[in-house]
């Protein structure tokens, strides 16, 4: 049942007696900005609705739908929740994206679009990857970098025109980096953000809705393929994308501001058929598929050799990019056995109580005897699937091997049955299931190399 505000305050005091535990014996001597580890469990705030944040075009319409909670993504309002706890939570909502078919309303992937004579050049400048091979109606799943190799963003990337990119972006401001970035080089592009707001159309029924919505041409697209449409009467882009392993599309809107609610409704009225139901956003199923989520699991002091995420530094790039230099000396680095960095991503298992919803803090790791915690979990969740907790967290360089057993130290209201807040754990493969697509990087590992092109 949803815990009132006021309760919350009540219970606050024993939830805190039950998680003391600090961070300063987990080693961040790599990092300028340490990850805040202390146990602060459910911090009964509310969340302020002012101008000061933005309202996407859809966010009138979420509400309607019936968000009841949101968190801030890029500067905007961002629905983190539409079944209310006691009716089934976030968990009725994943039986949807599994069984049926979803939308989520994700127009907080900001739109930055890169425009002119140079884009590809400029494009390839500030991405690991070769934009040289993204064919226009294309896209891929890329990371930006900066000199000293960490993470600025993950965005999917669109080419939509020959001179013409769209930066759909995960939670960081890509837009002032890269106009920073051209006022040095000067580029001939123009990088602004544009009126094109997303949707995401995700689950095994995905391809049917679509279908209805722009006919069985929709069923040819790719993956990371794009393809030109109208929903309503209204330009649209479709990518065959999502933030999870199921099927699953987005929905490009174009001037989104103004059209918002035709595409929106359409949408719902050719779902009917299909049993859409609007949900948030399924961070359960994309850690089983070992999709990172930016500021949660990797931020700009995160290396891609530390998160699964070696493969989009690629051998065969010839052109110059931003933070070559620093990655390519990491990995000479890592090959010598000299890894530059203290705590490495890897995929555990975990007892305790199902996990099923989201977690308030980044619970502490230690060694399978318990002890001084050294490692910290950063997305967890239950997999009804597997019939198990499972997580992203990062642990020692030394404790990275697939079946290292571990503690997790968990909150009390997911206790173990005996009433252990400390539960045994194991490090396991990611992903943690199959994806409908694989990605690219279980794709070069089935051609035997390291690198995504």
């Amino acid at each position: 049942m949803a815990v009132k505000f006021e309760q919350a305050l009540l219970d606050y005091p024993q939830q805190r007696a039950g998680a003391a535990r600090q961070p300063d014996s987990v080693d961040q001597s790599d990092r300028r900005v340490p990850i805040n580890l202390r146990q602060s469990g459910p911090t009964p705030v509310e969340m302020l609705i002012s101008t000061r944040v933005r309202k996407s075009p859809y966010w009138h319409l979420a509400y309607e739908a019936g968000c009841w909670r949101a968190t801030v993504y890029n500067r905007m309002y961002h629905p983190r929740g539409y079944v209310r706890p006691e009716d089934g939570g976030a968990m009725l909502e994943y039986e949807s994206l599994i069984h049926d078919v979803t939308m989520w309303n994700v127009a907080v992937e900001r739109q930055i679009q890169v425009k002119g004579p140079d884009a590809e050049r400029f494009v390839n400048y500030v991405i690991t990857r070769d934009a040289t091979k993204i064919k226009p109606m294309r896209g891929k799943y890329v990371i930006l970098c900066n000199e000293e190799g960490g993470i600025i963003n993950d965005p999917v990337l669109l080419r939509v025109a020959e001179d013409e990119f769209w930066f759909s972006l995960s939670d960081s401001d890509l837009e002032l980096w890269m106009r920073g970035v051209n006022v040095g080089m000067g580029f001939n592009v123009t990088i602004a953000e544009i009126d094109v707001a997303p949707v995401q159309i995700q689950g095994p029924k995905s391809e049917a809705l679509m279908a209805d919505l722009f006919g069985d041409a929709v069923r040819d697209i790719p993956y990371y393929g794009l393809m030109e449409g109208q929903v309503a009467g209204h330009d649209v882009i479709v990518s065959q994308t999502g933030f999870t392993g199921e099927k699953g599309y987005e929905i490009y809107l174009k001037d989104a501001t103004k059209y918002a609610e035709d595409l929106w409704y359409a949408v719902l009225a050719a779902g009917e058929p299909h049993n859409l139901r609007v949900i948030a956003p399924a961070h359960h199923r994309r850690i089983a598929a070992g999709i990172l989520s930016w500021g949660q699991d990797v931020d700009q002091e995160t290396l891609p050799f530390q998160c699964n995420l070696a493969y989009q530094v690629p051998r065969n790039k010839e052109a110059d990019y931003i933070g070559k230099q620093k990655l390519e000396q990491v990995r000479e680095q890592l090959d010598a056995g000299r890894p530059p960095f203290s705590h490495i991503m890897v995929g555990i298992r975990f007892g305790g109580g199902k996990v099923t919803d989201y977690s308030n803090d980044f619970w502490l790791i230690s060694g399978p005897d318990g002890g001084d915690p050294e490692g910290y979990v950063t997305s967890p969740w239950y997999s009804p699937e597997l019939e198990t907790n499972i997580a992203l967290a990062y642990v020692p360089f030394d404790l990275r091997v697939v079946g290292t057993r571990l503690t997790v130290h968990l909150p009390v209201e997911y206790a173990a049955a005996d009433g252990s807040t400390a539960v045994e754990a194991e490090v396991v493969e990611v992903p943690f299931r199959p994806s409908v697509n694989p990605n690219a990087r279980e794709r070069a590992r089935a051609k035997g190399i390291d690198f995504a092109d």
